[in-house]
């Protein structure tokens, strides 16, 4: 296998360009695609606007900035997506994500190497569908991916040791701290992490306490976000989805039980921060 130089991500949400965003920064040439344009040009915006911001604070050169526009390219034209690494973050649903790979496989070198930022499907599933699964792992990054440290590398069974090797240096040169992990629901964080997501709903559910009042408590004993706050910006549909990844994963437990409310949120498209309203109103 070869250095990684370039890089390809396809998803341009907002964990897809926040990715994007990061990979030019750390010095990869990177491609941002989406079958989306108007999903593009809204990426496009909002991270010069990030980089201009920067700019302003003083925390990037004139030069830099250039250097970054330079090294940044959006198509939505898949058989562009060509490179060293692809990186996968569209919706998450398994068909759509293996249909994904299949393509890029199809229109890729042999060398190409490939991984998915899914939350909480299984790599597992995703490989055995594929036709050299042994260049496949899943790299979950964790929202803002340009300042959450944290990445987990999952590796499926036929993962090559060194795909992982690979990823863990492209992860130094991030500037993440990387944690192996195998195949499992929600993998590391996801899955410790539902209890804090699923109490909070359980005591909303019950009329314990309102969600200011828990998202206050919660911040208050050192958490840098309350549950619904945090589940705002994740975005409620996609927690939702991990939460049911995880329960129909380990066998549907009453403990991980997703709860009704956010199936309600999503009924009623209240997605959080993205749609402008969730567990709390934003204005944009």
């Amino acid at each position: 296998m070869h250095q990684i130089k370039t890089i390809c991500v396809c998803g341009a949400g907002t964990m897809g360009m926040g990715i994007a965003q990061l990979c030019v920064q750390s010095g990869y040439k990177t491609l941002l695609y989406d079958i989306n344009e108007d999903m593009l040009e809204s990426s496009k915006v909002i991270i010069q606007g990030s980089w201009e911001s920067l700019l302003v604070k003083e925390k990037i050169s004139k030069e830099a900035l250039i250097e970054f526009n330079n090294r940044l390219s959006y198509t939505s034209n898949i058989n562009e997506c060509k490179s060293d690494l692809v990186i996968e973050a569209i919706v998450e649903k398994a068909t759509a994500k293996i249909d994904l790979f299949r393509q890029l496989t199809e229109i890729n070198p042999i060398n190409t190497l490939f991984v998915s930022n899914t939350s909480s499907i299984s790599i597992n599933l995703i490989a055995g569908k594929l036709e050299d699964p042994f260049r496949f792992a899943g790299m979950h990054f964790f929202n803002p991916a340009t300042y959450m440290k944290l990445v987990e590398i999952v590796k499926a069974d036929q993962t090559s040791d060194m795909l992982i090797k690979m990823l863990q240096e492209v992860a130094s040169r991030m500037g993440k701290v990387a944690v192996i992990c195998k195949d499992s629901p929600g993998f590391i964080v996801n899955r410790v992490a539902r209890h804090y997501y699923l109490e909070s709903l359980q005591l909303l559910e019950q009329g314990k306490a309102d969600i200011e009042t828990i998202d206050q408590v919660l911040e208050a004993t050192g958490f840098k976000m309350g549950a619904f706050r945090l589940m705002d910006l994740i975005g409620i549909d996609i927690n939702y989805a991990v939460s049911q990844h995880i329960w129909e994963g380990l066998g549907k437990p009453v403990r991980l039980k997703p709860s009704s409310i956010q199936d309600q949120k999503i009924i009623l498209k209240k997605l959080g921060k993205k749609t402008g309203e969730g567990f709390y109103k934003y204005y944009k």
